[in-house]
């Protein structure tokens, strides 16, 4: 049976660091799954240097969409993070929310399934104002609805503030 702890906070807060330190405290060898696109130079340089960060500890598994198709028994991983995986989906379906949404929750619900302890990270991007644009709004509904979800499923759950964690749940 997986063991769920859901990270969520603002851009900065300290997410990534926290989850990060967390899956060390919880493993010798933790999985990194990473679930961004390389969207152009600039990004890839980000991603090999956040890679060479991490140390060789460190299983890395780079997977866009289909995190479940990876074996994690036993494991720690830590999946970061939530808001690029659905902007994959997002983009692969012409930002249509509904089946966005439908595909993402029924890919995590796959993956969880493994027994496997989970440490998923994610952004909190509805609580600033609301955007003019209407595919930032369609985003930020889909990201609202799937960090809900995730939060249900979750054993735990961190709010990053400021790089101070606060338990939700």
């Amino acid at each position: 049976m997986a063991r769920i702890i859901f990270i969520t906070g603002g851009q900065r807060s300290g997410k990534s660091s926290y989850a990060q330190n967390m899956a060390l405290e919880l493993s010798e060898n933790p999985v990194y799954l990473a679930t961004s696109r390389i969207w152009d130079e600039e990004h890839h340089n980000r991603i090999k240097r956040h890679q060479a960060d991490r140390g060789p500890q460190w299983t890395n598994i780079e997977e866009e969409k289909e995190v479940s198709k990876h074996d994690y028994s036993g494991q720690v991983v830590l999946m970061d993070c939530i808001t690029l995986w659905l902007t994959n989906f997002f983009f692969d379906n012409q930002s249509e929310v509904d089946q966005s949404l439908e595909e993402a929750k029924a890919e995590f619900e796959r993956l969880i399934q493994q027994n496997a302890t989970f440490i998923i990270v994610s952004n909190e991007i509805g609580m600033g104002g609301q955007s003019t644009n209407d595919i930032q709004r369609k985003f930020t509904d889909l990201q609202g609805w799937m960090n809900q979800h995730i939060a249900k499923l979750a054993d735990e759950v961190f709010l990053m503030v400021s790089g101070l964690s606060m338990k939700v749940k």
